[in-house]
């Protein structure tokens, strides 16, 4: 006999089995959005390309040193942060038995609020999100981790209330600096003063020299010269200092021991060679 009760649980446990991967991928995609990956290279001896810089939000994060083979798996649920003591115990213990080969410097570090590191992937399981961690050198030494977010049992994970989740513990550092906390800006080096001066900073040398020349100033007009003196011909001038000063006449009339000399304008009238008379 056909049961609307047995058939409507199935029905739902369908449709959330075809919703979780489309949902997950969903989610996936958004975290790998807000949380850059970091290439390693494939020893985890440094990194290749630098992803998004992560700062810690909560205290007790476990990592391993990279020389483990499994990294120590930190889980977060219930606002704080449980860790398995994974590959670092195996080693702990395997180092106590006789001929035992465990991976050598097989060492845990405790990271707390405030502290930066990488994430090198981003997993979705069944179970929960999963994300891998790797830290700067610290002494020398590089750490690394998994940290999970389960998601809540008997339902479909809501994707802004998982990335909200992750937020909790993993903030994306915006102050432009690396893991370590150094700024990458390089503050430019104080330019060298002459012998014997002290060294101008850039930006002191930027405010002492001028950003551009003073305009050279357009040379006064020239003062207006003085109007010419009229010519004028005074009696008794000889002919020679009036032809100074008019030029050679247009023409000449000599009458014996007078002499008529005209120009344009005038004519002039010498008698025994001196000026006697202007017209």
């Amino acid at each position: 006999m056909f049961s609307f009760r047995r058939f409507v649980p199935s029905g739902l446990a369908l449709a959330m089995a075809v919703c979780s991967p489309l949902l997950n991928a969903q989610l996936q995609q958004k975290l790998e959005a807000q949380y850059a990956l970091t290439k390693t290279t494939a020893d985890r001896s440094d990194i290749v390309t630098a992803g998004a810089v992560l700062v810690l939000q909560k205290d007790d994060l476990l990592m391993d040193t990279t020389t483990s083979t499994t990294p120590i798996a930190n889980t977060y649920k219930g606002g704080k942060l449980t860790h398995s003591m994974g590959d670092f115990v195996t080693n702990k213990w395997l180092r106590k038995m006789p001929g035992a080969s465990p991976a050598p410097n097989v060492d845990s570090r405790t990271f707390v609020t405030g502290e930066k590191f990488w994430v090198t992937k981003i997993e979705m399981h069944d179970d929960g999100v999963v994300f891998y961690l790797f830290s700067d050198p610290i002494s020398d030494v590089r750490y690394y981790s998994t940290l999970k977010f389960p998601f809540p049992k008997g339902s479909t994970p809501d994707t802004d209330k998982m990335v909200s989740q992750v937020a909790e513990v993993l903030k994306v550092d915006d102050s432009g600096g690396d893991s370590k906390g150094d700024s990458k800006q390089q503050t430019a080096a104080p330019a060298p003063g002459a012998a014997g001066q002290p060294a101008v900073a850039p930006a002191q040398a930027t405010a002492q020299a001028p950003s551009t020349m003073a305009p050279i100033a357009a040379p006064p007009p020239p003062a207006d010269a003085p109007p010419p003196q009229p010519k004028t011909v005074a009696l008794g001038q000889t002919k020679d200092q009036v032809v100074a000063i008019f030029g050679q006449p247009a023409k000449v009339a000599n009458l014996g021991s007078k002499e008529i000399d005209y120009y344009p304008d005038f004519k002039i009238t010498f008698v025994g060679g001196k000026v006697t008379n202007v017209q």
